[in-house]
């Protein structure tokens, strides 16, 4: 694991990282962020969705209905 953080580093100081290499960590970083933004819009966004769709429905429930787990 050691040998492999050394290689890793040695390779962005070198400079001597290839075009795939770059593109691939560009794209790894990039999925990586967009899943954590991802994460906290559905942590934040899902209460709110079920309030929206609930109230859109027919017959309205009320708001403690939509509430309320049971």
């Amino acid at each position: 694991m050691a040998s492999g953080a050394a290689e890793k580093g040695k390779a962005l100081a070198d400079g001597s990282e290839s075009a795939a290499d770059r593109a691939a960590r560009q794209a790894r970083e990039w999925s990586t962020w967009a899943m954590k933004k991802a994460k906290v819009v559905a942590h934040y966004g899902f209460i709110p969705f079920v309030i929206i769709v609930g109230m859109n429905s027919e017959p309205k429930p009320r708001l403690a209905q939509l509430l309320s787990p049971i």
